[in-house]
C-alpha cells in the first residue's frame, strides 16, 4: 500500500483525529493509537487497521515512553488543546530538536494562535466562525448544521491527513519534518472555497435558501415520494433539466421558464406533486438509464445493495459483519485495503508495540507492575 513502513503515533482523541488515523492506516501507515491507562472503553469508533498502547501519562515514565514512541516514529498526530504536549516537554519543537524528520500534525478547532486558540468548541462553532454556516438552511429559516461533516471531518481529519501526506512527500526532498497547524475553522472555509469564491458571478446573491445551490432551485432538491421515501434531484442544465420534464410527463411549454426565480414555488410545487404520485422504485425505474439527474436517496440499510455501489464494491464488512464505506479513492497499482479485523480495545497490543520499539519483555513486565503502561487482551470468542 501506498504508506507502507511509515509509522504514526496517535493520541487517542475523538471524531476528527482517530478519521485522520483511519485515512492512514487504511492506506498502509501503521497507526499506533496511545489511549490513557484505566480509560475503560475506547470511544474511538474509526479505529480500523489500528493498534492500541495504554501509557499512563501521569508518571514521568509514561512520558519518557511517549517521547521515545514519538521520536523513532513518522508522524504525530495530536488532537489536544493548545500547550498540553508542551507542559508535557512533548511539544513539537522539543521532539523535533531529536528526531528532526518527524511529521507534527496538531488538529484543532480554531488552530495554534489566534485568541481562540485555547477555547472548546465543537464542529458547529468552526462551521460558524468559518463562514459557511451562514449559507446552509432553508428559505426563512436559522441556520443549519448539515452533521458534524463539514468541520470535524472534511475540514478537520480530511483536511489534516492531506497536509501529513504533502508534508511527507516534502520530506522525500528536504530529509526534514515539518509542524502542521490544521484548524478545523480553516479547514472548513477552505473546503468552502467554491462559495466564497463564485460570490463574484452571482451564484450567493439571494438569501440563504433562495440560491441555486442551497435548495432555492426546485431543480436542485429533494422530493418525497408516494411511499414516504424521497429522490433527489439537479437537473441544473437544460440538457437535464429536459430530460427530467420528459420523465415527469411535463410539456416544457406549459411551464414557467426553468430560470425564472420568481416562479420557482409554482414549478416546486408542480414536482412535488407528481413525485408524490409514484413511489421511489417507480422513479429510480423511470430514470436509470437517463441524464436526468433524479436518483433514490438510499439509507445506510440501502446502499450497499444497490446495484452501482455493489459492482463496485463501495462498501465493505469487517470480521463483526459491521458495514462501512470502503477508502477512497482508489488506487490503481497501491490500493487501500480496509483492515477487517475488529476494533482494538484499549491497550491491547501494548506488549507488541513495545516489543517493535526495542522494549524488552523484562522492561514491558517492570512497566506494567509500576501501572506505566496497561495491557489488555480481547476475550476469546465461543
Amino acid at each position: 500500500m501506498a504508506l507502507n513502513g511509515v509509522r504514526v503515533v496517535e493520541l487517542a482523541g475523538l471524531a476528527p483525529a482517530p478519521f485522520c488515523g483511519m485515512i492512514l492506516a487504511d492506506f498502509g501507515a501503521k497507526v499506533i493509537r496511545v489511549d490513557r491507562t484505566k480509560a475503560g472503553f475506547s470511544m474511538d469508533t474509526q479505529a480500523r487497521g489500528k493498534r492500541s498502547v495504554a501509557i499512563n501519562l501521569k508518571t514521568s515514565e509514561g512520558v519518557a515512553l511517549l517521547r521515545n514512541l514519538c521520536i523513532q516514529s513518522d508522524v504525530v498526530l495530536e488532537p489536544y488543546r493548545k500547550g498540553v504536549m508542551e507542559k508535557l516537554g512533548l511539544g513539537p519543537q522539543e521532539l523535533l530538536k531529536e528526531n528532526p524528520g518527524l511529521v507534527y500534525a496538531r488538529l484543532t478547532g480554531y488552530g495554534q494562535s489566534g485568541m481562540y486558540s485555547t477555547a472548546a468548541g465543537h464542529d458547529i462553532n468552526y462551521l460558524a466562525m468559518s463562514g459557511l454556516l451562514s449559507h446552509l438552511g432553508r428559505s426563512g429559516e436559522k441556520p443549519y448544521s448539515p452533521l458534524n461533516l463539514l468541520a470535524d471531518f472534511a475540514g478537520g481529519g480530511l483536511t489534516c491527513a492531506l497536509g501529513i501526506v504533502i508534508a511527507l512527500l516534502e520530506r522525500t526532498k528536504s530529509g526534514k519534518g515539518q509542524i502542521i497547524d490544521a484548524s478545523m475553522v480553516e479547514g472548513a472555509a477552505y473546503m468552502g472555497s467554491f462559495v466564497w469564491k463564485s460570490r463574484s458571478i452571482g451564484m450567493w446573491d439571494r438569501p440563504r435558501g433562495e440560491n441555486m445551490l442551497d435548495s432555492g432551485a426546485p431543480f436542485y432538491d429533494t422530493y418525497k415520494t408516494a411511499d414516504d421515501k424521497h429522490v433527489a434531484v439537479g437537473a441544473i442544465e437544460p440538457q437535464f433539466y429536459k430530460q427530467m420534464l420528459r420523465g415527469l410527463e411535463l410539456d416544457e411549454a406549459q411551464l414557467p421558464p426553468q430560470m425564472s426565480l420568481s416562479d420557482w414555488p409554482k414549478l416546486r410545487e408542480i414536482f412535488s406533486e407528481r413525485f408524490a404520485s409514484k413511489t421511489q422504485a417507480d422513479w429510480t425505474q423511470i430514470f436509470d438509464g437517463t441524464d436526468a439527474c433524479v436518483t433514490p436517496v438510499l439509507s445506510f440499510d440501502q446502499v450497499s445493495s444497490h446495484q452501482h455501489n455493489s459492482e463496485r464494491g463501495s462498501f465493505v464488512k469487517d470480521s463483526n459483519g459491521e458495514e462501512s464505506p470502503r477508502p477512497a479513492p482508489l488506487l490503481s497499482r497501491t490500493p487501500a485495503e480496509a483492515s477487517v479485523d475488529p476494533d482494538p480495545i484499549i491497550g491491547e497490543h501494548t506488549m507488541e508495540i513495545l516489543k517493535e520499539y526495542g522494549y524488552k519483555t523484562s522492561e514491558i513486565n517492570k512497566m506494567l507492575t509500576a501501572g506505566v503502561v496497561e495491557c489488555n487482551t480481547t476475550k476469546a470468542k465461543l
